[in-house]
Parts: structure tokens; sequence; C-alpha cells
């Protein structure tokens, strides 16, 4: 039966861990990117599409691949023909990790069994929007419902933090805190390089003309995000480069992108490796997590990059070598300040691998120090689970995984870690039926448990869940 309450659960031994053990554990979404102003704001979403649809592109990329026109996409078509367009291509899409997630998030959210298709769309649509008029689907009370306690959220250096603040000066029944993210600050070649520093000279109150400054106003950055409870940095590094330069040169770069002219890839890597190498070293200081996104390649459409702007739908996987790099870059941390702990996360499979060699080479003082991060992007599939989770077992200890986060920005995505729960559940449960596990729901549940919630709670250090 589609979904039932054993689904994905093939042995007694998962079915066992699944409902005695994962299944009602908090959840802690340690990366994701939900906007904190409307989680502060707490308004009701004006329909399923805003909820469901907007600044979805992993359905987007479905309703393409399914033909339907970019103006029931992302264009000017009404909200409910664009919902009705993605009604009719979810029977499509049976086999593929959305078929689940959409109904899953139907029976969990809205108590709707029915399955969605384009018969049953004016009926689903009804019901469900009627529930979003009401208070229990106000934006905190969804995250609350769903049982998390903890959401970090994806912040820019100069970001106020305003609504951190606000939320923060609530009482509620989850925490609300920030993550570092300088991409801007790294990508120097971007061509809002020079605007987005006049940001960061007014969050900091302090002019940037040299390299060294911003250093600096980063450093202070730092400094307010841990005084508003930031604890992990974050960092999309699409592609890795290594090579180091003394402090003249990378203030010979600064200068000569601050007057407009263009940099050589070997001038852009001198200047990421040196302000990398200097912010892990703050995050250091400060025990922060570090997340190392790697090996997106983005925006590979240029007309629907032209029209529609980034993180429309059109990135894929970046196939670019990757150890030696990111072995000097770690390396250079550890012989140094000191290596922070890290979660390294690649949007390429095959370098699982070798990330999981690399990581033993660096594990030290603290259980589980150098994480390989759960199956990301195009890999949160249930296969891309099993091959994310197998790979852990195999190279180090997944006994000390930090377990699955949304990475979204649809407040209704909470039950990926449901989905997560289960098919770690049924792996342990292959284990145990092989005989390559001993059939110890002690030892199995503790675990389930510690990778459900128990391990992020004690790896981040949040206090108070």
């Amino acid at each position: 039966m589609f979904l039932n309450n054993d689904f994905l659960l093939s042995t007694e031994t998962a079915r066992t861990l699944f409902h005695q053990h994962a299944k009602d554990m908090p959840i802690i979404d340690y990366h994701c990117h939900l906007d904190p102003k409307e989680i502060y704001e707490n308004k009701n979403f004006r329909n399923l599409t805003e909820a469901w649809l907007s600044g979805d592109h992993y359905k987007w990329r479905l309703m393409r691949a399914n033909g339907i026109p970019e103006s029931h996409i992302t264009g000017d078509a009404s909200d409910y023909d664009k919902f009705l367009a993605w009604a009719v291509t979810v029977p499509k899409t049976i086999g593929n990790p959305l078929y689940s997630w959409t109904h899953l998030e139907l029976r969990r959210f809205f108590g709707i069994e029915e399955l969605l298709n384009e018969e049953s769309a004016p009926r689903i649509w009804e019901e469900v929007n009627a529930k979003l008029a009401t208070p229990a689907f106000q934006r905190r009370n969804i995250i609350k419902n769903a049982n998390v306690k903890v959401v970090c959220t994806t912040d820019d250096p100069a970001d106020s933090l305003e609504y951190h603040r606000l939320l923060r000066a609530e009482e509620h029944d989850f925490q609300v805190l920030p993550a570092f993210r300088p991409d801007k600050a790294l990508n120097i070649d971007a061509p809002g390089f020079t605007e987005w520093l006049k940001r960061l000279e007014q969050a900091a109150g302090k002019q940037v003309p040299s390299y060294a400054a911003l250093v600096d106003a980063l450093k202070d950055r730092v400094d307010f995000f841990h005084q508003e409870g930031c604890i992990l940095s974050d960092h999309a590094l699409d592609t890795l480069r290594y090579q180091a330069g003394d402090s003249a040169a990378v203030e010979k770069i600064f200068a000569k992108r601050l007057a407009g002219e263009l940099l050589s890839q070997e001038e852009i890597t001198i200047y990421r490796t040196e302000l990398l190498s200097a912010l892990i070293g703050f995050y250091a200081e400060k025990n922060w997590t570090m997340q190392l996104h790697i090996h997106a390649y983005r925006n590979n459409n240029t007309l629907k990059f032209k029209q529609l702007g980034p993180d429309t739908g059109y990135d894929a996987l970046n196939d670019l070598p990757l150890t030696e790099a990111l072995s000097k870059l770690l390396d250079r941390a550890e012989s140094s300040q000191g290596l922070p702990k890290t979660i390294l996360y690649s949007l390429n499979p095959n370098d699982y691998p070798s990330l999981l060699a690399l990581m033993g080479c660096y594990q030290k003082d603290t259980p589980g120090k150098i994480q390989l991060g759960s199956g990301w992007w195009f890999n949160d599939t249930r296969n891309g689970m099993r091959q994310q989770l197998s790979l852990y077992a195999d190279n180090s200890l997944l006994a000390h995984f930090v377990g699955m986060l949304t990475d979204s920005r649809s407040f209704l995505s909470y039950t990926r870690h449901e989905y997560f729960r289960r098919v770690l559940c049924e792996l342990i449960g292959e284990w145990v039926q092989r005989g390559e596990a001993p059939e110890d729901m002690t030892l199995l549940g503790s675990m389930v448990e510690d990778i459900a919630y128990h391990n992020a709670a004690k790896y981040f250090g949040f206090q108070s869940i």
C-alpha cells in the first residue's frame, strides 16, 4: 500500500527502529534557506502555490521535463493554473522522490490521503487553502507542529540579523539562529562585488579600501554573528582551487578589482585561497562548525539565466578535481590555527570516497569532527541517501553522523526528515538481515536516535533544546 505506516521499512528490524526510535525524535534543521523575516512576521500563506511551488526549483525542473510552459512555472499564470500544472505533472513523477514527498506533505500537514492529479486537484486546492488560512498554518506554527527545535538560516555578513534578534526577544518552542555565509566576499570576480562591499561597509561601520580592511571588517562581522547566537558558517564552493599568496599580492589583486580591472584566474584563486584561510581561522577561534558545499555547476542555460536569474533550476554537477586543493586548504588550517569542526558536502557523489579518505586524515579530539554531509540536492533521494550512508559507514563512523537537513526554502519540507529516517532504518535493517550487524535494539536504537537528533545537538553545541 502506497505510503503506509511501514513504507520503505522492508524488515522487522527497520520497522522497530523507525517506529520505536526514529519517528518521534525532534528535528534540528541546521542548514536551510528560510527567510527569518517570514518566520518573524508569522503570516499565513495565501494559497498552496505560494506555500509549495514558490522558489521550488526541484518541482520546476520536473514541470519543464513534463513540457509545462514557463508561464505556468515562474511566469505570469495564475496561482491556481500553476498548481494545476504541478498536479498534471505529479503522476509522471513516480520513481522520483518528489512523488513521495508531495504526498507525504499532503498527508502529514493536511491529512489528505488522496493522490494528487488533474482530477483531484480542484478538491485538494480548496481543502488545503482552507486549512492554510487557519492559525495552525502560520509560519511559526508549521515549524512548531513539525517538532522542529532549531532552525539555522543562511545569512550574508552584511545582514543586520534584525529578525533573529526580534525572534529571540520572544518565547518560542524553537530557536532561529543565523549561519554565516560569506560567498559574496569570496566571489571577487562577481559583477556585484563592489556594490556588496558598500553594504558590508555600512553593516560594519567602517571603510574597506584594502584587503586588510576587508579581513578586519569580516572579523568584526564574525564577532557580531557570534553575539547573535551563530555557531555555524557555510560556503558554496562551486569550484575549489588552491594557490597561496603573500599579503602584498592579495592587496594588489584587491586594488585591481576596485579599479574595475579584470582579474586572471590565478589572481582570483590567490584571493579566494587567502580569504578563505583567514575565515577558517576566525571559525576555529569561535569553535564554529564550517560547512563547505562543493561542486555545484551553476547557471548552465545562459538564456534562462538572463531571463530568470540564479536558483531557478538550471544548475548541475561539477566534475573538476577536488582532493589536492581541499587537502592543501585543510592542512594549512590544521597547521596554523587548527581546523574547526567541518562538514564536507559534494553535489557530485563520485567525490564521496575521496572526501571520506581525506576526512580520516584530520579527525581528532571531537567525535566525528570532520563529517561527510548528508546527500545534498540531487542526492537527497533514497538511492542518494543510501549511497552516502553506506560509504560513510564503510570509511568512517556512521554512529557520529549529524544527520539530515532540509536545505530548503519551503516551510513544508520537514517530511524530508521522516523520509531520511526511514531510509536510515531500512539500511540498518538490511545489515541485520544479512548478519552484518547484531539484532540488538538497544545498540541500534541508540544509534538511530543519535543520528536523528542527539548527534547534531551535541556536535553543534545547541543549548536548551
